[in-house]
């Protein structure tokens, strides 16, 4: 027998099924209740509203815990690689010797992008962000190359953008800068090809270091996918209209973007920025924290879904622990960031109102270290999202429960008006004056 929740409205008693995942997870089926009652609910950020049901993550934030298809993150960062993860994340299982020997082989053979694509990067501002180039560029791909719609190998289709947005992104940033384009090279992994197409040069080679492609290897693991955030939750919206594949991908960038999301690694970088540069002390920077009147705001703590320490943050910390000492970086900013770390998992204040450094903070470190340019940062979270966002996609047009989304409101504007002509209109004005 189904169980069900019972709610009382009007003095009418409504049963609601309600539904339990495998995790122990519970929610209200309110699917019917506006054909039953004519109400509905009203949940502002749809912060307590489960949109979907899903098999891709699972996190609980209440005990610090993620994990991709059941696997926990912890062991996808330490002994798997981006490629296995973003595999994993698309087809619900970790690949065989043979299928990620092909996938690696596909991703090497489909990098290259459309040469006419070029002239659309180089007309773009000088200056323009790169999350703005990204997202224009990712939704022109259906220009370029339409007939990828037309695939039936799914796979296919997902492999080619996971290589082509990596090279565009790599492209973007030369372009930006004036410098010659770089081109993925058939021998190098999926990372170290990002790496060697972002830094490489005639006057200066990229010298390949393992440790720096762990690193992004890490980072990358880390940022696959986070259930129904922002993003995603963009890209199975607008992928329930049933538009094209790249247009769905486009709104999850711009989603992306922001300070409240994933701008918000670049924010941390700007933060330590203005504190360097106001020669602020920790002091009067912690005291300003805690203070709820004041507009300043600590970027890079506390999380609105962990409650406690966010499992990446670990990982990362472990990361920009190592990267830092092995590169021996004398930077200001970077010095500014381990005092702040130092302070709040110290501090009783931010102990105690769940404040502890999270993955942007770390990751912000390690992009920093790893010399990445900061209004980049963005765009290697998107890079990192990118299987996340088309496992999630996928599974949204798999799902024969999903619908068009089209959210309800409450109306709090004027009651009925006559409408009054602007001759009219304009007298009354004349004459209030």
């Amino acid at each position: 027998m189904t169980e069900t929740a019972k709610l009382i409205i009007d003095g009418k008693t409504v049963e609601l099924p309600i539904i339990i995942g495998t995790e122990g997870e519970k929610a209200i089926d309110i699917s019917s209740l506006r054909q039953q009652t004519g109400y509905i609910t009203m949940d502002v950020g749809f912060g307590n509203t489960g949109s979907c049901k899903s098999k891709i993550t699972f996190m609980d934030g209440e005990k610090g815990i993620l994990r991709y298809r059941g696997i926990p993150v912890e062991q996808l960062a330490e002994k798997a690689t981006f490629r296995e993860t973003a595999f994993l994340l698309l087809n619900g299982r970790l690949p065989t010797l043979d299928e990620i020997t092909q996938f690696s082989v596909m991703l090497n053979d489909h990098s290259m992008i459309h040469e006419d694509m070029q002239v659309f990067f180089s007309s773009f501002p000088r200056g323009s962000h790169p999350m703005n180039i990204l997202a224009a560029m990712v939704n022109a791909l259906n220009s370029f190359y339409p007939y990828l719609q037309d695939e039936t190998d799914i796979n296919f289709i997902f492999t080619r953008l996971l290589s082509k947005v990596r090279t565009m992104s790599a492209m973007s940033h030369k372009i930006s800068r004036g410098h010659k384009v770089v081109y993925p090279k058939a021998d190098l992994s999926y990372c170290a090809n990002f790496l060697n197409m972002m830094f490489d040069s005639p006057v200066k080679p990229y010298r390949i270091d393992n440790d720096i492609v762990k690193a992004l290897n890490v980072f990358w693991i880390l940022h696959a996918d986070h259930e129904q955030n922002c993003s995603t939750s963009a890209v199975r919206v607008v992928g329930s209209g049933k538009v094209n594949l790249y247009a769905a991908i486009s709104a999850g960038i711009s989603a992306l973007w922001g300070p409240l999301h994933g701008g918000a690694n670049q924010a941390v970088i700007e933060m330590l920025t203005r504190i360097h540069e106001d020669g602020v002390s920790m002091n009067s920077i912690i005291k300003k924290a805690k203070d709820k009147n004041d507009p300043f705001r600590l970027m890079g703590f506390g999380h609105r879904v962990y409650k406690t320490y966010d499992p990446r943050a670990k990982i990362m910390k472990k990361m920009s622990d190592k990267i830092l000492k092995k590169l021996k970086l004398d930077d200001p900013l970077l010095d500014i960031a381990r005092q702040l770390e130092e302070v709040a998992v110290k501090d009783s204040y931010f102990v105690d109102h769940n404040l502890y450094p999270n993955v942007d903070f770390y990751s912000g470190i390690v992009l920093r270290a790893m010399g990445i340019p900061t209004d980049m940062f963005t765009e290697m979270f998107a890079i990192g999202r990118l299987p996340g966002w088309l496992a999630q996609w996928k599974e949204s047009m798999d799902d024969p429960e999903w619908k068009i989304a089209r959210p309800r409101q409450i109306y709090i504007g004027n009651p009925k008006t006559k409408y009054i002509s602007i001759n009219k209109r304009d007298l009354e004005t004349k004459e209030a004056e």
